[in-house]
């Protein structure tokens, strides 16, 4: 079977699900099942990860907010997504990262399609990768696949979420400042301060979540005789993690309207001292979130669903 398109509005409740489902399992690979809805289907996609795999990719074609239509593409066998790629050589990641290819919160694609998207030749990205393999790291490569949940949970939370607690005041302060000083001349300092506030107000309820009620959870899976009939406030692992990633796609969708607004934090020609860090520490908080996000969605949630599925 090619290409399927599925208007679930027109479809009985308890009939949505299943049709999807069956339509999946029958397309060919390398094609897709695109589904037309009147509400974001976010959680059909924990619903096919967690009973079919990480076979698929999931591309927004119409985002609200009356009409949701997504493409579900079948990948093909062997078929590696780029957040696959970049979560086993960090030499990767960077360079995807140089190439402007999302594989945090974009992660769940094949590299021909995030190839596609950014106008990119898939053939030379690809001798590219091959040849990062070849540099030598810059200091240890931490191979956080082999970690624990619970190891890989606690790293996060004392690495990045530490991060971003220790620079959130720092941040707001200085972006306020700058638009204070210089926002009448430059309007763009203006919004560029209401987007940083926004993330960082969005990071910290984000944080607040995954630390009292996520990732202690997670860390229960792997407790000796643990059972999910214990758990209360949730039936899987997939809801919470379905919350924190749709925050991560605003954070992350934040970050970009930052690096956009600020040109990939180009310094304006005789800007003062306080401007040229604020867009120094913007970028570096960027490149924090990506790492932070990536091993949220394409190593630590993925395998908590995995392990969730096992008991």
């Amino acid at each position: 079977m090619n290409n399927v398109f599925i208007d679930v509005t027109v479809l009985e409740p308890r009939m949505k699900h299943p049709t999807i489902f069956d339509a999946f399992d029958n397309v060919a690979e390398g094609y897709s099942v695109v589904i037309h809805n009147d509400h974001d289907p976010k959680p059909l996609y924990y619903q096919l990860l967690g009973e079919r795999g990480n076979c698929f990719s999931w591309t927004y074609l119409s985002n609200g907010p009356e009409i949701w239509e997504v493409e579900i593409k079948k990948n093909e066998k062997n078929v590696e997504t780029i957040g696959e790629i970049a979560s086993k050589d960090m030499r990767k990641a960077a360079l995807l990262k140089k190439l402007g290819i999302d594989f945090c919160c974009g992660g769940k694609r094949s590299l021909e399609e995030a190839c596609l998207e950014k106008g990119l030749d898939v053939h030379r990205v690809k001798d590219e990768l091959q040849n990062a393999e070849r540099v030598t790291p810059a200091g240890p490569q931490m191979d956080f696949n082999s970690w624990t949940l619970s190891f890989l949970a606690d790293y996060i939370i004392n690495v990045h979420h530490t991060y971003v607690k220790e620079n959130t005041r720092l941040l707001a302060d200085l972006s306020e400042k700058v638009a204070g000083h210089h926002g009448a001349g430059n309007p763009m300092l203006i919004t560029l301060r209401d987007k940083t506030h926004e993330l960082l107000r969005e990071l910290t309820t984000h944080l607040k979540k995954e630390e009292q009620i996520l990732f202690p959870y997670i860390k229960q899976l792997e407790t000796p005789g643990f059972r999910k009939d214990q758990q209360q406030g949730f039936a899987t692992v997939k809801d919470p993690i379905w919350m924190m990633e749709s925050d991560h796609d605003l954070a992350g969708n934040l970050s970009k309207e930052i690096r956009q607004l600020t040109n990939d934090y180009t310094r304006p020609a005789n800007s003062c001292n306080s401007v040229g860090l604020l867009f120094h520490k913007l970028e570096e908080f960027e490149n924090d979130l990506i790492q932070h996000i990536h091993l949220e969605n394409n190593i630590l949630f993925p395998k908590a669903i995995e392990l969730e599925n096992k008991l």
